[in-house]
């Protein structure tokens, strides 16, 4: 056995030691220092340390796959693959969210058009259940219905302590480009032919994702690796990603640069904070400019008030928190696009196509149509609430709009579905046996109670 095996066997042992001492039947929740949720997290007496199950076990560059512990980040795991020419299959945007989290959640990015989610490249898992076992889960085992009912469970069902993922070669740099289109219905059209035949001006066609600014202009990125480049573009200081969308038809960066192009300014949403304003992005670290820092900065807001205080003595309206990641059918993007304009005003909007990897699989408690091809929509602030209306006026218009269009959406944010609507999406029956089998006391707060409850 290596050392980082026996390292990790006592990492387990460690675990459910700490579970053994817990109170019999009181609730368990893993303690780590961070979150990418963006609805609220139940304190529990029963905490697990989880901050020593972070880092990659190793990886086998001829066999193109890691072992890697369950609070890994992305981060940590893309530096740990790129020095063996290799990334993760499916690498979401933000740098701290970690493999565990983005396989019990649902991750999405350019590569999901062809790759899927983080979840499709997961070969096996050992999963600490909330009977306090630790099962070592594949899509052949006998606890197979755990591998595929693992993905949207976030947590409620156990939690990965080991993951053995697969891995893909990568280039030194990645070729982008641009192509402005002058409707919704230009990409829909744009999305479908591409994920047909992902080719672009001669050159393979290795990622893709988007951006609505409006119903006259909006942009869908292609990416191709590149072994030589001309030049190349550096998003982490003052120049800002999501702009040079607008002002470039080409740009080329490094395939790490590339990887965290969102992270820098998360998204867009970094204006929120005065960091795109130039005298203050000037003098703002370089070092700060992460995605988890904006993210401290939310829970001090969300924890304090301050600007909230400030808004309301300044008259401004109230305001409702919208921040959701959503899936439609890519015939009926236009659509929606033009609902949540109406409904809410809110620009920028990112863009990304999904395609089921193996479509002869069902992942149980996000199932979706195998041959379709999807458009995740994200958008991400806050919205006024007209007079007399309060919250989830904003969000339940949402979520009955995905609904009737045949999506869905992504739980890491709050949401507000009346129970028996929550459950003909999310795979009720099934989750109802894994629960049963997997958790039977109830020790993990149920997904339900999880997602939607808890606020």
């Amino acid at each position: 056995m290596t050392e980082a095996a026996e390292n990790y066997e006592r990492l387990v042992a460690a675990a459910r030691e700490q579970l053994m001492q817990l109170p019999p039947g009181a609730p368990i929740r893993l303690g780590k220092r961070t979150s990418n949720l963006f609805r609220p997290r139940a304190t529990v007496a029963g905490r697990l340390d989880a901050e020593p199950f972070r880092g990659v076990l190793s990886v086998d560059a001829a066999g193109r796959t890691a072992d890697v512990l369950g609070m890994t980040t992305y981060e940590e795991l893309v530096d740990a693959t790129l020095a063996h020419g290799l990334m993760p299959l499916v690498v979401p945007q933000l740098k701290t969210i970690t493999l565990g989290g983005a396989v019990s959640g649902v991750g999405i990015e350019s590569s999901s058009f062809r790759n899927g989610c983080p979840h499709e490249s997961v070969l096996e898992m050992d999963v600490l259940t909330g009977s306090g076992e630790v099962l070592t889960v594949t899509p052949d085992n006998e606890h197979r219905d755990l591998f595929f009912g693992f993905p949207n469970s976030y947590g409620s069902l156990g939690y990965a302590l080991r993951l053995r993922i697969e891995l893909e070669p990568v280039r030194p740099f990645v070729h982008l480009r641009h192509l402005r289109y002058d409707s919704a219905e230009a990409v829909a059209a744009a999305v479908r032919e591409l994920c047909l035949d992902p080719t672009y001006d001669g050159e393979p066609v290795q990622f893709i994702d988007g951006m609505w600014v409006s119903d006259r202009e909006v942009y869908l990125t292609l990416a191709s690796w590149a072994d030589e480049v001309p030049r190349c573009s550096d998003y982490t200081g003052r120049d800002i990603y999501y702009r040079s969308v607008q002002q470039r038809r080409e740009d080329w960066l490094t395939v790490r640069d590339y990887l965290w192009r969102w992270d820098t300014d998360w998204f867009w949403c970094s204006r929120a904070f005065g960091a795109q304003h130039p005298i203050i992005r000037r003098v703002w670290p370089k070092s700060r400019l992460r995605s988890d820092v904006f993210w401290r900065l939310v829970a001090l807001e969300r924890r304090y008030g301050v600007k909230r205080r400030i808004d309301s003595l300044r008259g401004k309206p109230d305001i409702e928190y919208v921040i959701q990641d959503i899936e439609v059918d890519v015939d009926r993007l236009p659509e929606f696009l033009a609902f949540l304009h109406a409904q809410t005003g809110m620009t920028p909007v990112w863009l990304c196509p999904l395609r089921q990897r193996d479509p002869a699989v069902i992942w149980d408690l996000y199932a979706l149509e195998p041959h379709t091809t999807y458009v995740n929509v994200g958008f991400w602030g806050g919205v006024d609430l007209p007079a007399s209306k309060q919250e989830p006026f904003h969000n339940r218009a949402i979520e009955e709009k995905v609904a009737a269009l045949g999506g869905r959406k992504s739980l890491y944010s709050t949401a507000f579905y009346p129970e028996d609507e929550f459950w003909a999406t999310y795979g009720g029956p099934r989750y109802e046996v894994l629960k049963k089998t997997y958790d039977p006391d109830e020790r993990l707060t149920g997904l339900y109670a999880k997602t939607v409850q808890q606020r």
